[in-house]
């Protein structure tokens, strides 16, 4: 098995497509040659605790209402043709990822990291339910099978908190700028949302490589 790191934000947008296109490529050959472990990136390392208005967020971000309606738009039309149901409209508050992060880490060591991540993106993107906030991040690890009390605990805690953001800005000292980014083997990086056909090229590749060395 070959270890894929991916750095990545569960508010990220084009992050959940980046994973919709790999899942896409992994289904299409069959077989999944990869270890996934998740790691933290913040697209908003200076968002307030309790978050912002998205609105706000996102005007601000982007210069104003006519510019981020564009950008969305964009985002939206590569979304739908991935298949994936994105309510932006649903969406309120932008929040702080620090604790959503801190949910992924321990996930991860509960072997439960991708069931999390996945019930990340649809709790943001799908349901517009805030992942800042303490409650609904341990009502998420409850349904992915960890112990929502215990979750709950260490998040009303500093448990992790300066860990997380240590490595998120290791990521940006070694070149990281966005996300999501892909790191196959501990050696290549590929940034970005990469189409179906990169991934199943890549794929190739590493068989290639790896049926080379046991020839």
């Amino acid at each position: 098995m070959i270890k894929l790191d991916i750095l990545s934000d569960p508010i990220c947008p084009w992050c959940l497509i980046g994973k919709t296109r790999l899942e896409k490529a992994l289904a299409a050959e069959g077989e999944n040659p990869f270890v996934i472990e998740w790691h933290p990136f913040q697209l908003n390392p200076d968002m307030p605790k309790n978050g912002m208005d998205r609105r706000e967020y996102l005007e601000t971000k982007f210069g104003g209402k006519e510019n981020a309606i564009r950008v969305y738009g964009e985002i939206a039309k590569h979304a739908e043709e991935e298949g994936l149901e994105i309510d932006f409209g649903a969406i309120k508050r932008t929040p702080n990822t620090v604790d959503a992060h801190r949910l992924i880490h321990w996930a991860g060591i509960e072997s439960k990291q991708n069931d999390v991540v996945n019930a990340l993106f649809k709790a943001y993107f799908t349901d517009g339910r805030d992942i800042g906030d303490v409650e609904i991040l341990a009502d998420i690890a409850d349904s992915c099978g960890m112990d929502a009390a215990v979750v709950a605990k260490l998040l009303a805690s500093d448990s992790d908190v300066k860990s997380i953001q240590d490595r998120d800005a290791h990521s940006r000292e070694m070149g990281v700028n966005s996300v999501p980014t892909f790191i196959v083997a501990n050696q290549h990086a590929v940034p970005g949302a990469q189409p179906v056909e990169l991934w199943q090229q890549v794929m190739a590749e590493l068989k290639a490589e790896q049926d080379g060395q046991s020839a």
